[in-house]
């Protein structure tokens, strides 16, 4: 059974100064799954989340979620209808605590965060370690984590995280991708950029190869990781003569 499309990017078109970054993208993230975004740097990757999160303006083009009409809405509106967005460089709060960062994600919820903080912290146990101490002390790892655990505190129906194991040690790398996956099985859909493109299409239900703003190839994360110009291009592996 065909899962319904949560998010649809319609023709989308963004402009710096002049400067077409994106160019008429055309993009679904079905309900449930996570779908990657993968490109060299400067590719339009980053500005196709912020735009989807209303930090950008397009300049022509429509953002669907649930059906409804997003295009240009306001940031704090595009959070309360359920996407959250994961910033590149994690951008916790340095001088407050690990606990009043993940208060900070629920700002816009009237009930009671308790139930939700100790869902974060049996996803994320480093975090209820190190609850009292100052986001900007955690390691680039743990602020990771952080980040991830504030945005799910808004509840989302969709996250997209937008670099999130860049400056990471392989090995906490790989911590991250796991926690994509846990966060995906708790029924949140993921919207990933990454340059990372191996890892990234090994856990992605579906990727999009994004030059120059514009998509060159989609499938699978499974066939993408098999096609030969993307391995060519963006897994360091040669075509075989």
């Amino acid at each position: 059974m065909a899962k319904n499309n949560l998010l649809r990017l319609e023709n989308l078109c963004v402009s710096y100064g002049g400067i077409r970054a994106v160019k008429g993208i055309n993009l679904t993230v079905p309900e449930g799954e996570i779908v990657t975004l993968i490109g060299a740097n400067g590719a339009g990757k980053s500005t196709i989340l912020r735009t989807i999160a209303g930090l950008v303006k397009p300049e022509s083009g429509k953002i669907y979620f649930k059906d409804n009409d997003i295009t240009c809405k306001a940031p704090n509106l595009i959070v309360e209808q359920g996407i959250t967005l994961v910033p590149e460089g994690r951008r916790v709060f340095p001088d407050l605590t690990v606990l009043e960062n993940l208060k900070i994600g629920g700002y816009l919820r009237k009930d009671n965060l308790d139930a939700d903080i100790e869902w974060v912290y049996t996803l994320f146990p480093r975090l209820k370690e190190r609850s009292w101490q100052m986001a900007g002390t955690l390691s680039g790892g743990e602020q990771q984590m952080l980040a991830v655990g504030r945005a799910l505190m808004s509840k989302p129906k969709l996250i997209m995280m937008d670099e999130p194991s860049l400056g990471l040690a392989p090995i906490i790398v790989q911590d991250i991708m796991n926690i994509i996956k846990t966060v995906n099985k708790e029924g949140v859909t993921i919207l990933l950029v990454e340059q990372n493109a191996n890892l990234a299409l090994k856990i992605a239900h579906y990727g999009y190869v994004c030059e120059t703003g514009h998509i060159s190839t989609e499938g699978s994360g499974a066939a993408l990781l098999e096609d030969e110009a993307v391995k060519a291009a963006y897994l360091g592996k040669a075509r075989k003569k």
